[in-house]
């Protein structure tokens, strides 16, 4: 029997997101729920920071490659974005540049030449048969602006998939934090 808070589901994209409706046709539009412990912290900016925190070793080998491949291609590296954030880390989230927080909700993203993305980190209720539930809900949405961004959500995509669901079980099996 699966451990239902660790069990990483598929969703859609949460109609309550800032996400959801913030580009008329995504090119990528993916959402991923965890089912959070009742004594987890509620507050999305302190989950996002923790879940960012605590990524697979295999994930910065990953980035690594990743920056190697699109260096050439004038995108921004993981290395620069972090480089960013090290001027203002209150506005970031690890490597992310952070658009609005809310009580349930942050927003996190990047803007570059070949696209446009956004992530969510959300916190929901929601009915399970055991009554009801929270849940934290990573959404992401992208928007080409070119035939270079199409072909490299294309490529990565898979990756972007296995990441955030690797990320969100590494998460629940250490714990999330407590209030």
């Amino acid at each position: 029997m699966p451990d239902t808070n660790r069990s990483v589901l598929s969703v859609a994209v949460p109609a309550e997101s800032g996400v959801a409706r913030l580009y008329d046709a995504p090119d990528l539009a993916d959402a991923f729920a965890v089912r959070l412990p009742d004594n987890a912290i509620d507050d999305p900016e302190l989950l996002a920071r923790f879940l960012f925190a605590h990524q697979p070793a295999w994930v910065a080998k990953l980035l690594s490659l990743r920056d190697a491949l699109v260096a050439r291609f004038g995108i921004k590296t993981a290395k620069q974005l972090r480089a960013a954030a090290s001027h203002a880390s209150r506005e970031r989230v690890d490597f992310f540049r952070i658009y609005t927080r809310s009580a349930r909700e942050i927003i996190l993203g990047e803007n570059d030449s070949h696209l446009d993305f956004r992530l969510s980190v959300l916190q929901q209720t929601r009915d399970t048969l055991e009554g009801s539930a929270r849940y934290l809900i990573l959404s992401t949405v992208v928007h080409c602006h070119n035939g270079l961004g199409r072909f490299y959500i294309f490529a990565i995509a898979p990756f972007h998939r296995l990441v955030v669901r690797s990320s969100l079980r590494r998460a629940a099996r250490i714990g999330w934090p407590t209030a």
